[in-house]
């Protein structure tokens, strides 16, 4: 039969070479460890440093610094929709790593709307997240049109239906509403395939 291999596949004589340049899918990102257990508890990546998304804006390493700073994550809200009038819980953790804005927090399942997300959260109905914030120091490419945003000031990180960047997502949970272990990646990958075009490599 054509094209069927034979026997054990090759083993590679070294191991591929580290990455050094953006994620090109979400595959590439470390999932943020939560270390948190029961419903309620949330994580994931609230934005991707280096990818373009369908606003045609891309957030550079290091845009949130100052504001993670100033306010930490007791300062940012955790919204549904971006709507002020719809608070669904806390951020616990807002981390900038290498692939982007790793978040954690925990809705208060004692609000009625962050019940039902949690019930959409384990389903996999609800995993889009999104960022409010005002601009501080940007740059626009004339080709392009892409804006490069080096300073954030960030207000509130969003539960959404559809994020403004398609990978921004949070990570996938088990049955029990705890989060899946941070070297669970290829589930999370699988769930999260496809990140905004126009990725920055």
């Amino acid at each position: 039969m054509a094209g069927l291999r034979v026997g054990p596949p090759p083993v590679p004589l070294r191991p591929p070479p580290r990455r050094t340049d953006p994620p090109s899918t979400v595959r590439d990102l470390p999932v943020p460890p939560r270390g948190l257990d029961g419903p309620g508890h949330i994580a994931g990546y609230a934005s991707l440093f280096g990818v373009v998304d369908l606003g045609r804006d891309m957030v550079l390493p290091g845009a949130f610094a100052t504001s993670l700073a100033r306010r930490g994550a007791a300062g940012i809200r955790m919204l549904w929709q971006h709507d002020p009038a719809e608070p669904i819980g806390v951020w616990t953790s807002l981390v900038e790593d290498r692939a982007g804005l790793a978040v954690r927090g925990r809705l208060n399942l004692a609000v009625a709307r962050a019940r039902e997300l949690d019930a959409l959260v384990r389903q996999g109905a609800v995993d889009g997240l999104s960022i409010g914030f005002r601009v501080v120091a940007a740059t626009t490419d004339r080709r392009s049109g892409v804006r490069r945003i080096a300073r954030i000031d960030l207000w509130e990180v969003s539960l959404v239906t559809f994020p403004m960047l398609p990978g921004a997502r949070l990570a996938p949970a088990d049955r029990h509403g705890s989060a899946v272990p941070a070297a669970w990646t290829p589930a999370f990958s699988r769930a999260t395939a496809a990140l905004a075009p126009g990725a920055i490599r």
